[in-house]
């Protein structure tokens, strides 16, 4: 578990939820933490976090492959 000093927390002038997401979001556009990683420790819903993705510019890692194989896959259960 870490832990981070009251001291530092305050110097930020950001609440623990705030430190929490602006820490998530640096991991994650590092490449750091997966998607649903850094979701978790923001402690936020899913389209919350893809919301704030959109909002600072941040980059979703969901390429065209993403969504040529996601296409495909859609088709593939149409047929079914």
């Amino acid at each position: 578990m870490l832990v981070i000093s009251e001291e530092i927390v305050q110097s930020t002038r950001l609440s623990e939820q705030e430190l929490k997401i602006e820490i998530a979001l640096a991991l994650f556009e590092k490449g750091i933490l997966s998607f649903g990683q850094a979701r978790k420790l923001a402690g936020m819903e899913y389209f919350e976090f893809e919301k704030l993705l959109f909002d600072r510019n941040v980059p979703s890692g969901y390429t065209p492959e993403d969504i040529d194989t996601d296409l495909s896959t859609l088709k593939k259960l149409r047929q079914k």
